[in-house]
């Protein structure tokens, strides 16, 4: 299978991945129907893609290949409906772990098109590679009134920062060793979210003080 098949099919796992995880990050407390799962799922999978090309002024993503968000909304009922099977402790594992691949896949692709249009450079390839692995999460905690991905000291954005950078500078510097050079941030990446994930990482917090600030 060749490399174009294999982008599409790991592009696809990805929206899969973020869709779900959205659906099942929201309490069964709130008073969620099955169409505020699918925005909520929709708006995690290709939102912040979605920002990316709005900013870059050109032709949105999902615009161009309706299966992202044909499968965004499937992936979204599914989640909604089979909430009991995907909370299931190894499948939703399963989920945070491709959830992270797919982050890291989603800003290396995005810094690499940020490079190609020559927007920003070198600067915005890495905003806007972290702006597509976690601008959908944060539209989606915002509606539905969760603490963001910023304010937690969760590693995910993080990663994917590293990685952006370390992408731009083969860019830069070694542009022979693009190809290579993706799969390794993309894997080099995932690798850190999936430690994360498995050893329970996080950044460092502010320490809180007592009393009123002056």
């Amino acid at each position: 299978m060749e490399w174009e098949n294999w982008n599409v099919i790991l592009s696809m796992l990805a929206t899969v991945a973020f869709a779900a995880t959205a659906v099942l990050a929201i309490r069964e407390d709130k008073d969620l129907d099955v169409f505020g799962a699918i925005v909520l799922g929709l708006i995690t999978a290709v939102g912040g893609g979605t920002i990316r090309d709005v900013i870059l002024d050109v032709p949105v993503f999902w615009g161009l290949d309706l299966n992202y968000i044909w499968v965004g909304v499937g992936t979204s009922i599914l989640a909604f409906y089979g909430r009991r099977l995907f909370a299931k402790r190894h499948i939703y594992s399963m989920m945070l772990y491709l959830d992270g691949f797919g982050a890291a896949m989603f800003g290396i692709q995005a810094a690499a098109k940020v490079w190609d249009l020559g927007f920003g450079l070198p600067a915005a390839p890495v905003i806007l590679g972290i702006v597509t692995a976690i601008g959908g999460g944060l539209m989606r905690d915002v509606l539905a009134g969760r603490t963001t991905l910023l304010m937690k000291p969760e590693l995910y954005a993080v990663p994917v920062m590293t990685g952006s950078i370390v992408f731009v500078a083969i860019l830069h510097y070694l542009p022979n060793y693009r190809g290579i050079g993706s799969v390794i941030c993309v894997l080099g990446t995932f690798a850190w979210r999936g430690a994360a994930i498995h050893w329970n990482l996080t950044m460092p917090m502010l320490a809180r003080t007592g009393g009123e600030s002056r």
